[in-house]
Formats: structure tokens, C-alpha cells, sequence
């Protein structure tokens, strides 16, 4: 999973403002942050792609029902202007419907215009898994009170072709209020997951809600943007995420004590 392990690693990487390489010459400087921050578009808005990636964004995020294909030329031309700012951008597709009748042919497609990962829904075809693997996947993982679930989605491990989850647990609202109890049935299926992990979090995180996240041992956090194209909470988050990275390291180099 060579592309998304370059996205989940990009949130460690320190990148000053001089820097054309990785980056692109358009890029701010880059500061190194908690996890990645992936930047989602349910609808396209011309230059947005651009402007999350200089607000921090660290990925893109697009979205697909299937039939308009005018959608995906639209998405095309997105990433083409965004890669000014990123000459290495990592974008993906969230497939929403018309599932059963995607074919290999299509996903090349879909390759082709730019896009590295493809997010499954848990009941997305399993054929697809197999399909185009130049395309990675990443598989939509929801949360269940079943006892025996934990057991149950192990077995995802037993399947070729996923390099990703989404956990989709329903709690994006609602993290600094989790019990211990409620936070350890969470923590008991994404143990059982062992895959890297995007997670969706509301414009409104705080860092107390990311420290509740952070148990859950994700990799990336997903943004919606803003339909105005308002790229302030991009900026808010990178920020949250820069000092929680920072407050990190003086705790390891400063010895054993609580988070201040």
C-alpha cells in the first residue's frame, strides 16, 4: 500500500517553505502534526481542492455515485490544478452506489484520473477487492454492540487487497464525552481491525476530543470542507493537530508525567 502509507506518513515529515520537491512550489511551510489530514469534497467546488491542500490538508478526498461520469471529469480537472501545490498528491474516491455493476475496466478508469485509493462500503462486492490493484482499497468499518463482533471483523485480515479502514462508529460528535466502558467496546473492535485507519471528525474537534481519539490508534482524519469553500477549519485542525504532535514529543523527552 505504497500510496497510502505515503499519506500516513506525510504527517511526520518536517517540509520548510523553500522546499519544490515533495511539496510543490506553491506549498507553505510544513510543520510536523498528529495525524494526516484528509480533506473530503461530497461535491465539487472549482480551485476547493487547491486551497485545502494550502490550508494543511495533507490528502483529498472525493466522492462518486456511479452514474455521472461528468462528475469524475470534474474531479480529474481538480486534482490536475491541485497538484501545483502538491506535486505527490494522494487522492481518493469514496464509491457511494451502483456497486454491483463496477467493473474492472471502470476502475482503471478511475485510476487514471488521478486517484490512488477507492473507500468500499462493508457491503461493496468482494470481486472488487481483487479489481485494479494498482488501486488500493479501503473498506468502510462500522461499529456494532454484538459481543462476538470483535471476532467477527478479525477476519477482514483474511482478505487480499485492503490496505485501509474507515471507521465509521458513529461517535465523530460526541468524543470527549465517552465513558471508559464506551470507549473500550470502540477499542476492542479497532484492536480487531489491523489495518491503518482514516476516522471523520467534525470541524468542532477539540484537542480533548483527539486525545479521546488518538486511544483509537488512527492514522488520518477526515475533514468535510466547508460548501462555501471556507478553509478556516482545515487550518484550525492542522493547527490542533501541529501542538498536539509538539506537546507529544516534550512529554517523551521530559520523562514520565501527565499531559499538561
Amino acid at each position: 500500500m505504497a500510496k497510502l502509507q505515503d499519506l500516513f506518513k506525510q504527517a511526520q515529515r518536517t517540509q520548510s517553505s523553500g522546499s519544490i520537491g515533495f511539496l510543490g512550489k506553491n506549498k507553505a511551510e510544513s510543520k510536523a502534526h498528529a495525524a494526516s489530514i484528509v480533506v473530503a469534497f461530497p461535491k465539487i467546488t472549482a480551485g476547493g481542492a487547491e486551497a485545502a491542500l494550502k490550508a494543511g490538508a495533507d490528502g483529498l478526498l472525493f466522492a462518486w455515485d456511479g452514474e455521472d461520469d461528468a462528475q469524475l471529469d470534474a474531479i480529474k480537472k481538480e486534482i490536475d490544478s491541485a497538484q501545483g501545490s502538491n506535486e505527490h498528491l494522494i487522492s481518493g474516491l469514496h464509491l457511494t452506489g451502483n456497486l454491483e455493476t463496477l467493473e474492472r475496466e471502470r476502475l482503471t478508469a478511475i485510476k487514471d484520473l488521478g486517484i490512488h485509493y477507492v473507500i468500499l462500503p462493508f457491503n461493496a462486492p468482494a470481486r472488487l477487492l481483487a479489481q485494479e490493484k494498482e488501486l488500493e482499497k479501503v473498506v468502510t468499518v462500522p461499529m456494532r454492540t454484538d459481543d462476538l463482533y470483535p471476532l467477527f471483523i478479525r477476519n477482514l485480515a483474511a482478505f487480499d487487497g485492503i490496505s485501509a479502514v474507515v471507521l465509521d462508529f458513529g461517535v465523530s460528535e460526541q468524543l470527549s464525552s465517552l465513558s471508559i466502558e464506551e470507549a473500550l467496546n470502540y477499542q476492542a473492535v479497532r484492536e480487531a481491525v489491523r489495518f491503518p485507519a482514516f476516522f471523520s471528525v467534525p470541524a468542532s474537534l477539540s484537542e480533548d476530543d483527539f486525545y479521546t481519539l488518538r486511544t483509537l490508534g488512527i492514522q488520518a482524519v477526515v475533514l468535510t470542507a466547508d460548501e462555501k469553500g471556507d478553509t478556516a477549519s482545515i487550518k484550525k485542525l492542522r493547527e490542533l493537530l501541529e501542538n498536539v504532535y509538539q506537546e507529544e514529543k516534550e512529554k517523551e523527552t521530559s520523562g514520565p508525567g501527565a499531559r499538561r
